[in-house]
């Protein structure tokens, strides 16, 4: 796989499965060069065959829903303006009409149970801020006073003026003739105005300088559920509550399912047939914030009010990959699991819980029909796949990685490696073609309460096919592998976390022979990037690395970063002494292998600060060292930024190991 490849990652949605489970609708999600951003449209599946067939021809249609009879399928599409909004569409073909039509556009929506309702969230802004006033630009806007911690959000920016509220607005008649734009009038007058909307008008349920999330209507559909804060502290904790509003009631006040005084930070609700609910969420300790290592968890609600039960296990169990949702299906809940590189379906009933599918994937989304349980899931060699489980048992239908295939995407070799103090350290080993002796890339995941999966990973073919054996692995502080595993690093990260890295590379030389120990690099990104500058710190084994989106100033990182506030002094404490201790920033002076820091201007989770300070801090002390910095990008540049700067990045990354590490496919 070469760096223009990525535009043969085709991901998947979540899977909108047809009542009657014969069709499944998924949206694709691939980088396209020519376009410079992600596309996408709809798929028709056929079940259980595979036969696929495209739907929709709009530039990057998402988030695909179903009517409760199957008769309509909604989605989020980009209107002129270019703000995301709910389109309709009959399943069985026909032109999409638009449903929403709200200055702030659609984050997320529901669909009544009797198909007739939208329920959504949209961003409500503060008159004069944020393009609400044509030809006003952010440049011009009045100041901002801050006040509150949670005052920035990685991805969009200031959050200052800016709320996000619930709408319902009706379902759009698909017979309705089209919108056309007015076309100019010979009388026309500058207060001449084109107001007739493009959709109905929407009604909206919330009000007050608060935040709503994850809206879902009510089992008889009179009320629409969602997640908010509005107890006295939130802006100092991480809990929320579950409230529910009055589908027809605008600008009303919250009715309350679970108070924020549970101590629980809630991802999802969903609501049963008897009248209960079930929950994913972490517990977040006394204090309301310990989040660190915090396994998400399933619980039930029986009614409102009611002291939520957990129905998993924290200590093992987490229900909290990114996609993860739940589903209430007549025997249970459906929930998807991360354990060791994988993520699993699972059926949680009362009397435990039952693995679904699984195996060598991660489970994306999920969805059921009559007879079916259907999942969108990556592979070792592909980005985005349907899986059924039926009669027959569970089976890979479709084959959209087919393109991804053709680039001869390698297959690692997994390894529990031992640990210096009598553990194991789980992780993978990818191995280029030929004899050997090979350089090798120590890879480091972010996180740093993530895991590295069995999904196909650009980074690593990349770097295979460009000679290097890489070595990654999932050290204590990842997930996957038990709380206890997770909370090693707390208040003492850079120690055990880059023991086990260390003790996996070296695990890795001595399986593999054709892996050449004196000639290795290190990278990561965000907490990869901390662990990789602490590690350079602490080792001068490596010929070259690459620090990435890096945490890597625990101090200044508080009141710079979107999540500041809370996450330096969790994970690194608040004593300044035993800060500085965990710091790279403090050990910059000790570095001396030659590295590469690379950033994103538009950062605001590892703010553009840490890079340049840390790489200021190496050209002081004599160290090689560059710093490449990327426009008009956030956090998420390697996932889903600018497909062009995603294939720059590429190219700089291989120039310098060109440079420090060369290989017969890959030198100056």
């Amino acid at each position: 796989m070469h760096a223009e490849d990525i535009e043969r990652l085709v991901a998947l949605s979540r899977p909108a499965v047809h009542p009657s489970g014969a069709w499944a609708i998924v949206a694709t999600s691939r980088p396209s060069l020519r376009a410079n951003r992600n596309v996408g449209q709809l798929w028709r599946v056929d079940l259980p065959d595979g036969t696929r067939r495209r739907i929709t021809g709009g530039v990057a249609d998402r988030e695909p829903r179903l009517t409760p009879d199957g008769a309509t399928v909604l989605f989020l599409r980009a209107d002129a303006s270019g703000k995301a909004q709910v389109w309709a569409m009959r399943t069985d073909g026909g032109e999409p009409v638009q449903a929403t039509a709200v200055d702030g556009g659609v984050d997320e929506f529901a669909i009544a149970p009797d198909g007739d309702r939208i329920a959504f969230t949209s961003s409500v802004v503060e008159p004069g801020r944020y393009g609400s006033v044509e030809g006003l630009d952010a440049a011009h806007e009045s100041p901002r006073l801050i006040t509150r911690n949670r005052n920035l959000a990685n991805g969009t920016g200031s959050l200052v003026g800016r709320r996000t509220h619930v709408f319902v607005a009706p379902m759009p008649e698909l017979d309705a003739e089209p919108f056309y734009e007015r076309a100019p009038h010979p009388h026309d007058t500058p207060a001449t105005s084109d107001d007739a909307p493009r959709a109905a008008a929407a009604t909206r349920l919330s009000h007050g300088e608060f935040d709503h999330s994850r809206p879902v209507f009510s089992s008889d559909g009179r009320r629409v559920l969602c997640i908010t804060a509005r107890h006295a502290s939130r802006d100092d904790d991480l809990l929320n509550a579950v409230v529910e509003f009055d589908a027809d009631v605008a600008d009303g006040e919250p009715h309350i399912i679970l108070s924020s005084r549970a101590g629980l930070s809630v991802g999802e609700v969903q609501p049963t047939p008897d009248g209960g609910f079930v929950l994913l969420a972490q517990r977040m300790g006394e204090s309301g914030r310990d989040f660190v290592a915090r396994n998400t968890q399933l619980f039930v609600l029986e009614q409102p009010g009611a002291h939520p039960e957990e129905v998993t296990h924290e200590a093992t169990c987490d229900l909290g990959e990114g996609g993860s949702h739940a589903t209430v299906v007549d025997d249970g809940v459906l929930v998807q699991e991360r354990r060791r590189g994988r993520v699993r379906l699972l059926l949680v009933t009362g009397g435990g819980t039952k693995e679904l599918i699984g195996g060598e994937l991660e489970v994306l989304g999920h969805g059921v029909g009559d007879g079916v349980t259907v999942a969108t899931v990556t592979t070792p060699t592909s980005a985005g796949e349907i899986a059924v489980l039926d009669d027959r048992g569970v089976t890979v239908v479709t084959d959209f990685g087919a393109r991804l295939g053709e680039t001869g995407i390698v297959l690692p070799t997994e390894h529990d490696v031992p640990a210096r103090d009598g553990g194991t350290v789980h992780g993978w080993v990818f191995v280029p073609e030929g004899p050997g002796p090979h350089p090798v890339l120590l890879n480091i995941h972010g996180g740093p309460f993530a895991q590295f999966g069995v999904g196909v990973f650009d980074e690593a073919q990349v770097a295979v096919a460009a000679g290097y054996a890489v070595v990654q692995c999932n050290p204590r502080g990842s997930a996957g592998y038990g709380r206890e595993h997770g909370l090693a690093i707390r208040q003492a990260m850079g120690t055990v976390d880059m023991h086990d890295v260390l003790d996996f590379l070296d695990g890795a030389i001595a399986a593999h022979a054709e892996l050449d120990g004196a000639r290795l690099g290190v990278m990561g990104g965000s907490y990869g990037g901390y662990l990789t500058a602490w590690t350079i710190a602490n080792d001068d084994r490596f010929a070259g690395a690459i620090v990435e989106r890096g945490f890597l100033d625990p101090e200044s990182f508080v009141g710079t970063s979107d999540i500041g506030w809370f996450f330096s002094e969790e994970y690194t404490g608040t004593d300044a002494a035993a800060v500085r201790r965990q710091s790279p920033m403090a050990r910059v002076g000790d570095v001396r292998t030659p590295t590469l820091v690379i950033h994103s201007e538009e950062d605001w989770r590892c703010p553009p600060e840490q890079a340049q300070r840390y790489w200021s801090g190496l050209k002081r002390s004599g160290v090689e060292t560059a710093l490449l910095l990327f426009p008009g990008e956030n956090h998420e540049l390697t996932r889903s930024g600018q497909p062009r700067h995603r294939v720059e990045r590429f190219e700089h990354v291989l120039g310098w190991w060109a440079k420090h590490l060369p290989t017969a496919q890959n030198h100056l």
